[in-house]
């Protein structure tokens, strides 16, 4: 692990300088050290759910309260680019809208999406990389 993915967590993450990063499902729980992460990466600010172009990855934040999963990440792939990746934050085990590792299986085999890996994101946040077929 190199000094700069241990230093910032974004890199642990795999973002790079330049990606157009769209965040979905921010509410007041976000960790917010993690998108400051991201966006010293990328260069650039975070993009909304109203951003209208194509992005490089979404970051979206989801708990268990938020609705239906698969709904969520068909939603979430529309804005993506070609081999497109999806990092999905939820509540670590033991937080409150915490989603259990089989649900997200599901709703991302369900939504067409593979399942990269899972990680320790943030303090209370674990994140799973989901990526878009190649088309």
């Amino acid at each position: 692990m190199s000094t700069e993915e241990r230093i910032n967590p974004a890199a642990r993450l795999g973002f790079q300088p330049g990606q157009v990063v769209q965040e979905l499902g921010y509410d007041d729980d976000v960790d917010l050290g993690l998108r400051e992460a991201i966006e010293e990466i990328t260069g650039q600010d975070l993009v909304d759910e109203d951003y209208e172009d194509v992005a490089d990855v979404v970051l979206l934040w989801c708990r268990d309260e938020d609705g239906d999963l698969t709904d969520t990440l068909v939603d979430a792939i529309t804005p993506l680019a070609d081999g497109g990746t999806i990092w999905l934050l939820t509540p670590k085990t033991g937080r409150d809208g915490y989603i259990g590792p089989s649900d997200i299986s599901e709703a991302a085999q369900t939504a067409g999406l593979s399942q990269a890996k899972s990680v320790s994101a943030a303090a209370d946040w674990s994140g799973t990389r989901l990526t878009t077929p190649k088309r």
